[in-house]
């Protein structure tokens, strides 16, 4: 074992205030893994949500466990010791459970790196009696499990702040007993919420398609994603104050889930129904924050709050500068933008996803010219100089007019910017339209990759000339990686372990190769409505109806209105 890595790992936890440590032996020991660096993993407040909730028990303990970064990589290969956690630099191993919160296709690769750096089977299958439960929760895992199912012993669907408890008293209760690790799996998988991927069977046909699943006679048929009803009786914000996140806010969760019904938007879906915290919870938390220190409020759409304003006067008059994670252009208002100037913020960003008319109404982003308009106007007032459009390219039914669209967009508030002395940057960042489970675009066909990359090049042709316009693009091959992975089925299970042992994701599309899989059956195959798909064993509460339903609205350049009190369409009331 490297005293090197012990050492930095203890300069770490110094640096930090929060963190908690119990001695050996007196609680049972959770390895909260998250699938990147530490500075990325420290600013999710997902991982500060489920470790507190560990450790406020008292018969569990959390420790951390993150991917190592360049130079600490290279001294853990060289010494050959297990990946170990933050809190006590204990080995992987050693840890009665181990938990990933996955909130990115492509950290799939991670997980099996941790995996085996911390000298755990990669394998569920081949886990014995005394070897780690491993788990895993977050985004990825609630609309989507299948290929990771080789892996990871049982899933916590939908938001966790009850499930892990429930989940921890049923595995410590079969502990106590003295139960089998194949009862205590039994046990796990009639927790609502919980999902244990080896009591389902799948088969397919011979076009690769799947035809049943079946479910073990003990076990749920379906498994319903669980949400928190009332969201102030979890207070969610910074638990570990660290310097070196991505960041370096104070996170405050705001609301959570969203109501605006955007048809790409996986998250609109699966965590379905819009709740806002009270301004009197979110009022407590931010009394709770340090003197000075950077508040970063947390939620799909900030500005949505009924209250922003009153929250953004309760951050100012207690003089801490202040970030949101968004916001909407048709919900932002000025004291809001004025607060963010105050704060430093040089930058204004905007989500209009799409170029035109058309194409806003396909994705029903709800988001009008007139409101990019008024909302740089709102920049500019408060001293800002530089705005950051949000684009997909690739979306349903998108023409070459469409992506004309965005590039006269661009010159037009380009034009706009100059003319109300705004000097700054207009940065757009263009990125892959990714189909995912649970919306009314997963049934469609990803558009072909060499179009996008080319459509993508013609973007940065045009308004090259324009020296204030930068455009940023994210890696075709990267996006398209994450599109197999996010609707992909348990044959990909296999891939993901061949290729991590030839080296990672580089090898992944070469080892679907080598089992005569398409890529182009998971981007490229426009699914039948009536098709099963992986992940339909889950139940968002959504109607299936609702997402067909959606579908034909998008088809027809319909707009569908936010959710609104005795709403009942889409099922999750």
């Amino acid at each position: 074992m490297s005293w090197k890595i012990k050492n930095h790992l203890q300069e770490i936890l110094a640096a930090e205030e929060g963190y908690s440590l119990y001695p050996a032996g007196i609680r049972t020991r959770f390895a909260l893994c998250y699938p990147n660096h530490y500075n990325v993993g420290m600013s999710n407040l997902g991982l500060h949500i489920i470790y507190h909730q560990i450790n406020s028990r008292t018969d569990s303990a959390a420790e951390r466990f993150f991917l190592p970064d360049g130079n600490l990589q290279k001294q853990y290969e060289q010494s050959n010791t297990p990946l170990l956690s933050l809190e006590s630099q204990n080995p992987l191993y050693e840890f009665a459970i181990i938990g990933f919160a996955v909130s990115f296709e492509l950290d799939y690769f991670n997980i099996l790196s941790m995996l085996s750096r911390g000298k755990v089977k990669l394998l569920a299958s081949e886990r014995g009696e005394n070897d780690p439960l491993v788990i895993a929760g977050g985004p990825c895992a609630t609309f989507n499990p299948e290929p990771l199912y080789l892996f990871i012993d049982a899933f916590i669907i939908g938001e966790g702040e009850e499930t892990i408890n429930h989940f921890l008293d049923v595995y410590l209760s079969t502990r106590r007993k003295g139960e089998s690790r194949q009862k205590a799996l039994l046990c796990l998988a009639n927790i609502p919420g919980v999902y244990v991927p080896a009591f389902y069977k799948h088969d397919y046909d011979e076009s690769g398609v799947l035809r049943y699943i079946y479910p073990d006679k003990n076990v749920p048929a379906n498994i319903l994603r669980q949400w928190v009803k009332n969201i102030d009786d979890y207070p969610a914000h910074t638990v570990i104050k660290s310097n070196n996140t991505e960041f370096n806010f104070y996170l405050i969760e705001t609301a959570r889930g969203c109501g605006r019904h955007c048809r790409f938007c996986m998250a609109g879906y699966c965590f379905r129904v819009p709740r806002n915290r009270s301004i009197e919870s979110i009022m407590q938390m931010i009394s709770n924050v340090p003197a000075k220190e950077k508040i970063g409020l947390m939620g799909a759409a900030v500005s949505d709050h009924p209250q922003i304003d009153e929250i953004c006067r309760f951050i100012n008059e207690r003089n801490h500068p202040m970030s949101v994670a968004s916001f909407r252009a048709d919900s932002v208002t000025q004291l809001l933008v004025d607060s963010l100037a105050a704060s430093g913020q040089k930058t204004l960003t905007l989500a209009p996803e799409a170029g035109s008319v058309k194409l806003r109404r396909i994705i029903n982003k709800g988001i009008e010219d007139a409101h990019l308009y008024k909302s740089i106007d709102m920049g500019i007032k408060a001293g800002i100089q530089n705005f950051r459009l949000y684009i997909m390219v690739g979306l349903p039914e998108e023409t070459d007019e469409d992506i004309e669209a965005i590039i006269k967009m661009a010159f037009d508030l380009r034009g706009y910017m100059d003319k109300n002395k705004a000097r700054g940057k207009l940065t757009l960042s263009v990125n892959p339209f990714v189909p995912k489970p649970f919306t009314p675009f997963q049934w469609m066909a990803m558009a072909d990759m060499q179009k996008v990359s080319a459509v993508m090049k013609y973007i940065r042709a045009s308004l090259k000339k324009e020296k204030n316009i930068e455009v940023l693009t994210e890696s075709p091959k990267a996006a398209y990686l994450q599109g197999i992975l996010a609707r992909g089925d348990r044959k990909l299970s296999q891939i993901l372990y061949e290729a991590h042992m030839l080296g990672g994701s580089k090898a992944f599309r070469r080892v679907m190769k080598t089992h005569k899989i398409s890529d182009s059956f998971y981007l490229y195959r426009e699914r039948n409505i009536d098709e099963l798909l992986p992940w339909n064993i889950l139940e968002m509460g959504v109607k299936n109806d609702y997402f067909i339903h959606e579908l034909e609205m998008a088809k027809k350049q319909k707009f569908t209105v936010k959710c609104f009190d005795g709403c009942k369409r889409c099922g999750v009331c």
